[in-house]
Formats: structure tokens, sequence, C-alpha cells
């Protein structure tokens, strides 16, 4: 088992009411895995996470990452919404 934190910014931080929690997840987890952790939380993290792929923009120790991005122990997974407007 390894432990990652996740943060949460901007929308996702204040639907979730949550800024960062500290999950713990098998070896060889990937984000996509990690998104369907936080979708099973309940019905706001559902909203979110059930189609990750789409609706959020990740990354992983500060750097852009996707839905196949490897974690590991102590890494840092932060969760945002992407940028719009002009």
């Amino acid at each position: 088992m390894i432990k990652v934190r996740v943060i949460f910014f901007a929308s996702f931080k204040e639907l979730l009411n949550c800024s960062e929690i500290e999950l713990s997840m098998d070896n060889g987890a990937t984000i996509e895995l990690l998104c369907g952790l936080l979708a099973n939380r309940g019905e706001e993290w559902q909203k979110i996470f059930s189609d990750a792929k789409k609706t959020v923009k990740v990354a992983c120790n500060q750097q852009l990452a996707d839905m196949t991005t490897a974690v590991v122990e102590g890494d840092e997974v932060a969760f945002f919404p992407p940028v719009t407007g002009g």
C-alpha cells in the first residue's frame, strides 16, 4: 500500500468542502484508479470524478499529468477544473 496526498483547487475545493485528503492505494495505482476511488466517496465527488477524463485537469508532483500516470508513495496529486474564459 502507498499513501498519496490529494489536493483540490478552485470550484472543486468549494463543491467538496475539502482542500486536501490523504489516501491509501495499492502499489501500481494510476491517476485513473485514484479518480475511481474519489468518485466512490459520495454524490458530490461523483459529479467531479465519474468522468474525470473530460472534467478535470490533474498534476502529479506539480507536473501536468494524465489518467495513465502512475502514482507512488508520497506523491502529491492535484485536481483542478479546466480553465475557461478569454
